[in-house]
């Protein structure tokens, strides 16, 4: 008879451990930030052999957060409630069968889901295939870290994987103080570029040369020819990398010489793409959310060794993120989202536990 009591409660036991509940933040229909975010009880997720549960300690806000919130890309929410962003930093709470490289109470980051039904991070504990992740750079605290991994995994996949720069040649970046701009230029100077920054004004100027840009182009003030002739020569950049994209594809195309390199992150307009073939160019596009959309295993593990990588060089104070002077909480993502969208950031906007 104890015996039968005592395995009644562990059934008990077990079927209350597998409903227990967390907070997350959540949207159930596209609109604006404060018609949209709700915070509800929702399940603490059940990990499988490859997945690791975190503890949330922070995110950041990418574009397509806000996109998607928004209903611009409502093909990358397949049902409501909706967990959204995918960047994360946090500590390891639990790990799969299969995890070896991390522990329970690691330091975490990586970009995981907030798409296509995967929950992203604006909850209590989220959980992320292990592949997508990396040990966090033991000199950033969870704020700093959570800026990184969607915009430095896409500026790493267009400056070391697309670019093939070579030391010395130089390097047009237009956004170069953005999310992903302003990590592409820290990186193209790692590998010995001479990095020309498009800038806006006096204090993206600043920012861009403390990032190590060598030179700053006010494209306000100066025309695509004005420039090109200026510090080429008039004969174009080995190499431009386009944070902008779409309709600015046409400068970058008029600005990188002939067989030279742009790589773009953003090409959904229509544009005449005539100057690829007449200057022999390589053309590259970059989105990195692929892995994610299509459930590439390759992909998944590539993301995970970028991170590695960009932990080692931001440890080698070689790299560092530009994080907005804002100071977000979860109960005002809301706020953040509003603040995002109105452009009024200089750095990327983080919030924190």
């Amino acid at each position: 008879m104890k015996n039968y009591k005592r395995n009644q409660v562990f059934i008990y036991w077990k079927k209350f451990k597998n409903t227990l509940q967390m907070k997350a933040i959540a949207i159930n229909n596209f609109g604006a930030p404060n018609d949209t975010f709700e915070t509800i009880d929702y399940p603490i997720p059940t990990i499988g052999n490859d997945e690791i549960l975190i503890k949330v300690k922070a995110t950041s806000i990418n574009p397509i957060d806000y996109k998607i919130r928004g209903g611009h890309l409502p093909h990358l929410v397949l049902s409501f409630p909706a967990i959204l962003h995918g960047d994360v930093s946090g500590i390891v709470e639990k790990t799969g069968a299969n995890v070896t490289e991390f522990q329970v109470g690691d330091y975490v980051y990586g970009c995981i889901g907030g798409i296509i039904g995967i929950n992203g991070a604006l909850a209590e504990y989220t959980k992320a295939d292990y592949r997508l992740l990396s040990k966090m750079p033991g000199n950033l605290d969870f704020a700093d870290a959570a800026a990184i991994p969607l915009v430095g995994i896409t500026a790493y996949e267009a400056i070391f994987q697309r670019a093939n720069i070579q030391p010395g040649q130089k390097v047009l970046i237009y956004g170069s103080v953005g999310g992903v701009g302003h990590l592409g230029l820290q990186f193209a100077k790692v590998l010995g570029a001479e990095v020309y920054a498009t800038v806006s004004n006096e204090q993206q100027a600043a920012i861009a040369k403390e990032s190590g840009a060598d030179y700053t182009i006010d494209y306000k003030k100066e025309t695509v020819e004005d420039f090109v002739n200026k510090y080429t020569g008039g004969k174009g950049f080995d190499i431009v990398f386009d944070t902008i994209g779409n309709q600015n594809l046409k400068n970058s195309l008029n600005a990188v010489k002939i067989k030279g390199t742009v790589v773009t992150t953003l090409s959904l307009d229509t544009i005449d793409l005539s100057p690829v073939h007449e200057k022999a160019l390589a053309f590259h596009t970059v989105y990195m959310i692929i892995p994610i959309l299509y459930n590439d295993e390759a992909g998944k593990q590539e993301h995970g060794q970028i991170l590695k990588h960009i932990t080692e060089l931001v440890e080698q104070g070689k790299v560092k993120p530009l994080i907005d002077d804002s100071n977000f909480t979860f109960e005002q993502v809301a706020e953040a989202h509003s603040y995002a969208e109105a452009g009024r950031n200089v750095g990327k906007i983080v919030i924190s536990v």
